[in-house]
């Protein structure tokens, strides 16, 4: 679980900005999204194997 501690000279926004982007960075936010309901194994492979498609797609810059 992410934590952040507010400094004494910090707002609440900056803090809690923080912790936003703590969460989102460990992926609970996607995780929640995920279980919000139960996805079927066929539904789950067609959802991965368009995100495969998707990243080959792209362009890759070196």
């Amino acid at each position: 679980m992410p934590e952040v501690i507010i400094h004494d000279d910090e707002s609440f926004e900056r803090a809690l900005k923080r912790f936003k982007k703590k969460c989102e960075k460990a992926g609970i936010l996607a995780d929640l999204r995920k279980h919000r309901h139960y996805e079927k194994p066929s539904e789950r492979r067609k959802r991965k194997m368009n995100a495969a498609r998707r990243k080959n797609r792209r362009p890759r810059y070196a």
